[in-house]
């Protein structure tokens, strides 16, 4: 188990990094479907979802998070598969607590949006509860140090998850994130902000925004709720050029093609690490505790939010050093097959 857990860690004023992204990774990989994007690559390559955390934790990673997102009963009966539910979530949960045993890092469970919640309909709001309810006990079961619940579009799906994690999680703090999008309010019509401050107000030990929308489009929010929040709060966007035009990754038009860029396009609206470096050094700048990213983060990525934070995970002896480069570096380093003409035509001074 680890040495501190996340509401010591967040206490005694330390930061906590979050890798997500796990499907989006998967998928560019080879290893799981765009669509019905169910973590089955748990159940066909474990030993890559593993070595996926181990490169998460190398790169600044604080938390091993069980790879059970969209891994819930709905998404198991989409593809038919609902008998190895059980299993999924534990061989998940498994292999992140081994891998935060290992690395000294907290293991979180996972939950997140059921894709049939809807507020007016008390059978499916039972059934969501239910859903919640054995994932999370899956999860406390299998020690876990915390309970992330995320990518809740509407504040009353994101409070029963709460709710559910209160009820069912003995006690495990929870993580509770929504996902903003471009209407400027929560499909319920509840502000951003307000939601935050709502979830705070119940109990969760962290809340925030997660997914859907980039770093410009998400930080307006994140620095609303900065000011109305009094804990911790978490921003993990996704790291994909979207703009307070077109504000969700969802919204991102391809200009050669003039169609919706999700999923299969969006690498070409994927963002620099410059980028992702400038997003880290607001969240600091802002006072955000919780940081990472989602859908389409990277290693590379994560070690920019780790370095930015004041960190040197094992990654960083790897951090580019261009000073070393046989045609880019200083002259000690250059080589003398190219002269510094040749060198001018590789890299112009004007």
């Amino acid at each position: 188990m680890p040495t501190k857990g996340l509401v010591e860690r967040l206490s005694g004023g330390e930061d906590v990094l979050i890798a997500e992204g796990y499907l989006f990774e998967f998928e560019r990989r080879g290893y799981l479907k765009a669509g019905s994007f169910v973590p089955e690559v748990v159940l066909d390559y474990p030993e890559r979802v593993r070595e996926l955390h181990e490169e998460f934790v190398h790169a600044g990673s604080d938390v091993v998070q069980a790879f059970t997102y969209y891994g819930h009963r709905e998404k198991l009966r989409l593809i038919g598969k609902e008998h190895l539910l059980e299993k999924l979530n534990v061989d998940a949960l498994k292999i992140a607590r081994d891998v935060a045993d290992r690395t000294d890092t907290l293991m979180a469970g996972n939950i997140c949006n059921t894709t049939l919640y809807q507020k007016d309909k008390p059978e499916l709001i039972e059934q969501s509860e239910a859903m919640f309810k054995e994932q999370i006990e899956w999860a406390v079961a299998n020690g876990a140090d915390c309970i992330i619940a995320e990518t809740f579009f509407e504040y009353a799906e994101a409070e029963l998850a709460l709710e559910s994690i209160k009820k069912y999680g003995q006690g495990v703090p929870a993580i509770v994130n929504m996902a903003a999008p471009s209407i400027g309010t929560m499909c319920d019509g509840v502000p951003f902000d307000i939601g935050c401050k709502k979830l705070e107000d119940r109990g969760a030990a962290v809340v925030g925004l997660n997914c859907v929308r980039g770093p410009t489009s998400i930080l307006p929010e994140i620095r609303k709720i900065r000011q109305m929040c009094k804990g911790p709060i978490a921003a993990l966007p996704v790291p994909y050029r979207t703009t307070l035009e077109q504000p969700m990754m969802q919204s991102l038009i391809d200009p050669d093609t003039n169609k919706m860029a999700f999923p299969e396009n969006l690498p070409a609206f994927q963002c620099s690490r410059y980028q992702i470096r400038e997003f880290a050094k607001e969240c600091k700048e802002i006072g955000v505790e919780v940081v990472g990213l989602c859908c389409g983060n990277a290693s590379h990525y994560m070690r920019e939010i780790a370095e930015v934070y004041g960190r040197k995970p094992p990654a960083s002896k790897y951090s580019t050093d261009m000073s070393l480069h046989y045609m880019y570096g200083n002259k000690a380093n250059f080589s003398t097959y190219y002269t510094q003409d040749h060198k001018q035509q590789f890299y112009p001074t004007s």
